[in-house]
């Protein structure tokens, strides 16, 4: 019985945003998406790179919607892909002949890797998720996966987060570093 107590809940709902927070994250993540996307349907759209994944889509709601959130700072937004990143490639070259365990073992890996270096970040597991499941132009990067899309995106969606974040002066990005 206790176990199915602890489902209940008990605590209280989060407490609303007034609009000033709304439309700053709305900015923000439009901002942020922006110029990733760009390179991704117009300067690339030929070539094999592949500049945006959708684990991007859920930074963005850290970064620019919770920004006062461990989870969204930049230590964990870079950290936190980079790291899932280079797991989810290896676990698809280890395991690719079985992917139901590729995917499982680089999700896996890649949450117990981030609290073990303190980068924990949510869509990372995605990251490393995206490396096994994701298309052929994913596979075909190979470790460069790390470094485009991953890399380049999180600097720029960082870079985005540093400067919208304290445009508002209800904001501040980030709360730390490292």
């Amino acid at each position: 019985m206790l176990f199915f107590s602890k489902m209940k809940g008990g605590g209280q709902s989060p407490p609303g945003v007034g609009l000033s927070e709304i439309a700053w994250s709305w900015v923000g993540a439009l901002l942020g998406i922006a110029p990733v996307a760009f390179l991704h349907y117009n300067l690339f759209s030929g070539d094999d790179f592949v500049y945006i994944i959708g684990s991007f889509g859920a930074s963005a709601v850290l970064i620019y919607g919770a920004v006062r959130s461990p989870l969204a700072q930049p230590r964990n937004l870079v950290g936190g892909h980079i790291i899932s990143a280079i797991i989810g490639v290896i676990a698809y070259k280890l395991f690719y002949p079985c992917p139901w365990f590729a995917s499982s073992i680089a999700v896996a890996t890649a949450i117990a890797a981030m609290h073990t270096t303190k980068t924990l970040h949510p869509p990372g597991g995605a990251t490393a998720l995206i490396a096994v499941i994701g298309s052929e132009k994913i596979h075909d990067l190979g470790f460069l996966y790390v470094l485009l899309p991953v890399g380049a995106g999180v600097l720029i969606m960082l870079v985005v987060a540093l400067i919208v974040n304290n445009l508002a002066t209800s904001r501040k990005y980030p709360e730390f570093w490292f």
